[in-house]
């Protein structure tokens, strides 16, 4: 990462599966940049004002993923306001360039909403990922809380909308529990991910990443996660990922 000067969600979120994840050789990229125009209370990602995009970026994250011998690539981004198409292009950008590797790996693109333009996300569904993921994070009461810039509604939108664009592709989304949300809440949340066409769920335990993020309001029993994993099951999901370590990019889901 060093050497090809690139980010990771895994180090600017301080992920608690760094060790494990790299032990196996998993790491998620984050893109354009390490600030993020939004100021989700949850996260310990820099908030401010970003620098202009770099072009070589999917080159480089190629070059690595390509070093590194991965299977399965999952690329996230800062949430960038400031840009015409909220960095739709730069993630079109690097599937092209994973294409290109031989073997060719898994293409798992983590989006922000792009405040709900329609042809920012065309953008990104033309260029074919295997699996698109859009994280929700928490229910919707919690929304104006949590989730600064964000709206419940616009998020399943997105999800429903890239899966109508293309049938392929999987869909994915994921849920912080601790916030102070209900478990009648989180159902409600799965199941609007579930009529939004979502294919994988994964269910994690909010830990506050530092003094400066909204406190935890509780700590999940283990037995808790199990149970949602059932209620996945039950409602449909290919895969229901859930535990207190549990995060978006925590495991790579099959496409079979």
């Amino acid at each position: 990462m060093r050497k090809n000067n690139l980010h990771t969600i895994c180090r600017e979120g301080l992920c608690p599966n760094r060790a494990e994840c790299y032990s196996k050789g998993k790491v998620t990229f984050m893109m354009l940049g390490d600030t993020c125009t939004r100021g989700c209370r949850f996260c310990s990602v820099a908030k401010g004002t970003p620098s202009a995009p770099d072009g070589e970026e999917p080159r480089r994250i190629a070059k690595a993923c390509g070093e590194l011998g991965l299977r399965h690539v999952i690329v996230t981004s800062v949430t960038r306001d400031d840009l015409p198409d909220g960095g739709a292009s730069v993630f079109a950008a690097l599937a092209r360039e994973l294409r290109a590797l031989d073997p060719a790996p898994v293409v798992e693109v983590l989006v922000p909403d792009f405040r709900g333009d329609a042809n920012s996300l065309r953008i990104v569904v033309d260029a074919l990922p295997d699996i698109f993921s859009h994280n929700i994070e928490t229910v919707r009461r919690l929304y104006p809380e949590v989730r600064n810039g964000a709206d419940y509604d616009r998020s399943l939108s997105l999800l429903a909308q890239a899966g109508r664009m293309d049938g392929r592709m999987r869909l994915k989304s994921s849920l912080m529990l601790g916030l102070g949300e209900t478990m009648d809440e989180v159902l409600e949340a799965m199941r609007d991910l579930r009529e939004a066409g979502c294919d994988f769920i994964a269910i994690g335990q909010y830990l506050r990443p530092g003094i400066g993020q909204i406190p935890v309001a509780r700590y999940v029993e283990p037995e808790e996660f199990e149970w949602l994993e059932t209620q996945g099951c039950g409602m449909g999901f290919l895969e229901t990922t859930a535990g207190p370590l549990v995060r978006s990019s925590y495991q790579e889901n099959r496409l079979e």
